[in-house]
């Protein structure tokens, strides 16, 4: 089974990804400041589900890009 995420994670991350998405990476160290900078909880465990699923995000699009790239050249 897959991991099961809150709507506050899922929400907020996509939200930060909109605003800043030059900002995340695919490591989630990098993420994991990041979201501590941009928001204003305390929880720890709230910040890095934030950051975990901000990472998986950035993986999921990069990996579109470059099977959108891969099928553009081979057309």
């Amino acid at each position: 089974m897959g991991k099961v995420r809150t709507t506050l994670v899922k929400r907020t991350a996509r939200e930060l990804l909109a605003k800043y998405p030059n900002l995340f990476t695919e490591s989630f160290e990098n993420n994991k400041k990041v979201v501590s900078q941009l928001t204003y909880w305390s929880s720890k465990k709230l910040r890095n589900q934030v950051a975990g699923y901000i990472t998986s995000l950035v993986r999921i699009n990069k990996e579109r890009q470059k099977r959108l790239s891969e099928e553009t050249k081979t057309s």
